[in-house]
């Protein structure tokens, strides 16, 4: 794994191979474990391709009472675990460790009630996000968060990202939206929080929960509140000359009070890459493109469309297109879905960052990417959640040329950095993982750190859960408050640092 340091290896656990090997069976029979190289292949990346290791083996358990075990069996023995999904994550968090257990949870993948009186779903960590509406949509119902990797990405992985999606500027992200969880701590312990009712008693663990990237412990069962289909849905397609001119068009939409189901935005490189690859209609000579879909009864669509289009117009558009039938409105969203993809052909690799931003400094920071983009000579396609400032810049390059993915990292890293310089953020949904992880220190001091490092040690002490993400500095829970280098000397100095 050039450029990415992680926790050295445990020789000892790699010398105990054969033999965990052999336990993991005894847990999990049948083939429930894979541990030759060759299979273990498929599992050595997730969705940020550029780092690649190969776990010592993969386990693929099919109830809590397995994951307890198998949990329980690594703690005590001293063994990491990297807990996946389907392995869509863009941030390198299901990046397997050479001495840890991949834990797999996609044998997960069973709706198990649903309940339309309290309007929720209990659904198994690896059902697809997609695979819950589509189980009640002959009700007139659906889950609203819908991250763009919603047909393959597992419910148990957008509640380790806290993931969002194209309608979470109205209907929230996974957290507004998950109502409780089964999870197993690393010593095996078996918890449940929250559950079917609105709200719980207590600290909201649930919400530490929510975004903790695999840290803290794995979910075996989520319950999820479903939403009714609003009565009309419509959107308009609206080009613009320039980027920032449709990124003050997305901040005056908000500031007038509207907020639609969801705010998309594209430049150029995007567009053309999108409609190429899917034909939806786009125009092809504008420089940005906004899709604006509001929802609601007949007359108070009318009502705002009517005033998204003059906010558009004093803001410049071009073009306004609005959709007159469900199919043209899913053909306008089908290029947006499908805009990851479509970029991935014109051009050998792309590396997908995201940030997010106040709204109001869209224009200043768009400005500043394409800055960057000259300064490092490397493209950048924006396709972007508009409506709640969450950027996903495509910094394109090509692998084979030495150096270019470098300075693709390096591109990213300052684009990140100016998104916190203007008052935003690290990440929106796709997490820190490895890929932010030393980017951490620009957002927060080492008293932020050590506090956040304090509920990871008050879940999983030993730090065997998903060692190397998110902290930048490798420590134990002992080391907390005493790091007083005395006469050159490091306290704890056989812990290991990176």
């Amino acid at each position: 794994m050039s450029g990415l340091t992680m926790p050295p290896s445990d020789k000892a656990t790699l010398a105990r191979r054969a033999e965990i090997v052999a336990d993991m069976r005894t847990i999990v029979p049948g083939e429930g474990v894979v541990e030759a190289e060759r299979e273990m292949r498929v599992f050595e990346s997730d969705g940020l391709t550029a780092y690649r290791q190969l776990p010592m083996v993969v386990v693929l358990p099919e109830n809590t009472a397995q994951v307890a075990r198998i949990l329980k069996y690594c703690s005590d023995r001293n063994i990491k675990v990297v807990p996946r999904g389907s392995g869509t994550s863009l941030s390198g968090g299901a990046l397997p460790l050479e001495d840890a257990v991949l834990l797999v949870m996609s044998r997960f993948n069973r709706i198990l009630d649903i309940d339309y009186p309290n309007r929720v779903v209990v659904a198994q960590p690896g059902v697809t996000n997609l695979g819950i509406s589509v189980a009640v949509e002959q009700d007139g119902f659906y889950y609203a968060p819908d991250p763009s990797s919603q047909i393959a990405c597992s419910i148990g992985g957008n509640v380790a990202e806290n993931s969002g999606g194209v309608h979470c500027l109205k209907y929230g992200l996974t957290a507004n939206n998950v109502l409780g969880i089964e999870m197993v701590l690393m010593n095996g312990e078996v918890v449940r929080l929250g559950g079917r009712h609105l709200d719980a008693e207590g600290y909201d663990l649930l919400g530490i929960m929510t975004g903790s990237e695999g840290l803290l412990g794995v979910v075996t069962e989520v319950t999820v509140r479903i939403l009714k289909r609003p009565d009309m849905a419509r959107a308009l397609l609206v080009g613009f000359p320039s980027s920032e001119e449709a990124g003050q068009c997305v901040a005056d939409i908000i500031a007038a009070g509207i907020i639609p189901g969801g705010m998309e935005m594209m430049d150029r490189p995007a567009i053309r890459a999108a409609e190429d690859f899917v034909h939806a209609g786009y125009p092809l000579d504008v420089e940005a493109l906004l899709i604006v879909e509001l929802d609601g009864c007949g007359a108070e669509l009318d009502h705002l469309i009517g005033s998204v289009e003059e906010i558009a117009l004093k803001n410049g558009s071009v073009t306004c297109r609005i959709s007159q039938s469900e199919e043209e409105r899913l053909a306008f969203w089908l290029g947006r879905k499908a805009a990851f993809p479509a970029v991935g052909r014109i051009s050998p690799d792309y590396y997908c960052m995201d940030g997010t931003i106040p709204r109001k400094e869209l224009p200043r920071v768009l400005h500043g990417m394409r800055q960057l983009s000259e300064q490092y000579g490397l493209r950048v396609a924006n396709v972007f959640h508009a409506g709640d400032g969450n950027l996903h810049p495509l910094i394109l390059y090509d692998a084979n040329i030495p150096g270019e993915l470098d300075k693709a990292e390096a591109f990213g890293a300052d684009i990140l950095k100016l998104c916190v310089k203007v008052g935003g953020v690290l990440t929106g949904e796709h997490g820190v993982g490895v890929e932010k992880r030393d980017l951490m220190g620009e957002m927060f001091n080492q008293t932020d750190l050590d506090q956040q490092m304090r509920v990871k040690c008050a879940f999983d002490p030993g730090h065997l859960l998903n060692p190397g993400k998110v902290f930048p500095q490798l420590r134990r829970c002992a080391e907390l408050g005493r790091m007083h280098i005395h006469r050159g000397q490091m306290p704890f100095p056989d812990i290991p640092r990176f």
